[in-house]
């Protein structure tokens, strides 16, 4: 990676080193194709190699664009999917849960097929022991041991490079820790501190945290990061926009922390990856650390289940 950029600096999520920047391909199922591969190509001209993604997304529509619009994959690119959810296209949330081993094996099966991959480099496992979101019932409530022995047996067969775990308290890390976990993703963001404890926890034992909604979300109820006083406050101060505070906050909360911010455009994307070189100082940091602390965790509906 010395020859390219290298937004936000350098992380690392399990045995790869990856731009602390990276992309949440989500949103490209709801553009063109063409503007689809126009911004992946453009992130990875920008030196992006971390992009997240599902067959649930679509479904299998954005991990088809991935594929059309990356292949063959630059050697350094590290796609990260998730399983734990299927796709329905229902109203208000298109997304039911798929907890169950059978499913989660045929979620990543999925992956290598759509994506065109032998092995998905890394595969977390999207439970549902937080919201927001779609909750787990009835006979999808799976334990996390028998979850985990398939995610493992799937690691052992080579068709995962690595597990990570999703939307889940930090006693759920703790107990998943020992079958190697390498990132946590979990909703997080200047305004949404609920989880710390499962973030110092992976800081402290070398686990990537990658958080969802790192600026909030346009949806009614969840607050905006950008539209908070004291970040726009400070966004005015640099020069910059609000969400790039938000995002160069996060960056330097704490180290272990890699971004996945999503878009269907290439302006947006192009300023999402700048948040990599807004330098915060001890004064921003300050006021920015006094925000959110007593923010309640919002616990409304996500149309796209993460």
């Amino acid at each position: 990676m010395t020859d390219k950029p290298q937004p936000g600096g350098l992380g690392i999520i399990g045995a790869s080193t990856v731009a602390r920047v990276g992309y949440g391909a989500m949103q490209l199922f709801e553009t063109s194709a063409d503007e689809a591969a126009a911004v992946l190509r453009r992130a990875v001209e920008l030196g992006v190699n971390h992009i997240d993604t599902a067959s649930f997304y679509g479904p299998g529509e954005v991990n088809r664009r991935i594929r059309a619009a990356l292949a063959p994959y630059p050697d350094d690119l590290v796609i990260v999917s998730k399983v734990g959810a299927r796709y329905t296209g229902e109203q208000p949330i298109p997304l039911a849960a798929a907890q169950k081993p059978a499913e989660l094996r045929a979620a990543v099966e999925d992956d290598l097929r759509q994506l065109g991959l032998d092995r998905i480099p890394v595969v977390n496992l999207r439970r549902m022991d937080l919201g927001p979101g779609v909750a787990a019932e009835g006979d999808q409530v799976v334990d996390l041991d028998d979850q985990l022995a398939e995610m493992i047996a799937l690691r052992d067969e080579g068709k995962v490079g690595a597990i990570g775990i999703s939307a889940v308290p930090v006693d759920v890390v703790r107990r998943a820790l020992p079958a190697g976990i390498v990132c946590v993703q979990n909703a997080y963001s200047l305004l949404d501190r609920s989880q710390e404890d499962a973030l110092e926890l992976c800081a402290a034992e070398g686990v990537a945290w990658v958080p969802y909604f790192p600026l909030g979300s346009s949806f009614p109820g969840f607050p905006k990061v950008a539209d908070h006083p004291v970040v726009a406050e400070i966004a005015g101060e640099l020069g910059v926009t609000g969400a790039q505070v938000g995002l160069a906050w996060l960056l330097a909360h704490v180290p272990n922390t890699l971004l996945i911010p999503g878009t269907r455009s290439v302006a947006h994307l192009q300023e999402n990856l700048a948040a990599g070189t807004v330098t915060l100082g001890a004064d921003a940091r300050e006021r920015l650390d006094a925000v959110g602390t007593a923010e309640p965790q919002h616990r409304g509906v996500e149309p796209f289940q993460r």
